[in-house]
């Protein structure tokens, strides 16, 4: 069982970065897999950005590449995703997920485990 919390939400403006962090429970943070999902009001929830086990490699939805930056700290059993040049169309509630399966997260899009969510408003 893994739980997760995010944080780093905010109202920025188009243009600003923002830096999510989510904190996963537990002793095993090292052998899940991790990934950001999002929402848009109206929207299905989407595929933003996945980081394997180890961090050596991620993998982004067309949307995010070059603007956000998937990273993670084992030792800190943390997941963070650092956005920048944010648009309004980034405006969206931002899931952490865990799997065991880096596939579940960035092909399959269903993950065993989701955060709370943290609300990012980009103002144009």
């Amino acid at each position: 069982q893994v739980q997760l919390v995010e944080s780093g939400g905010g109202l920025v403006q188009a243009g600003d970065s923002l830096r999510l962090s989510c904190v996963a429970s537990g002793r095993t943070f090292s052998t899940y897999a991790m990934g950001w999902f999002r929402q848009a009001p109206g929207k299905e929830r989407e595929f933003v950005a996945g980081i394997i086990r180890g961090g050596g490699s991620q993998l982004y939805a067309d949307s995010a590449k070059g603007r956000f930056t998937i990273s993670r700290d084992n030792a800190k059993n943390t997941v963070y995703l650092q956005m920048n040049s944010l648009k309004p169309e980034d405006t969206a509630v931002y899931y952490c997920a865990a799997d065991a399966s880096f596939r579940q997260i960035v092909e399959v899009h269903q993950p065993d485990y989701w955060g709370q969510g943290t609300q990012v408003t980009v103002s144009s």
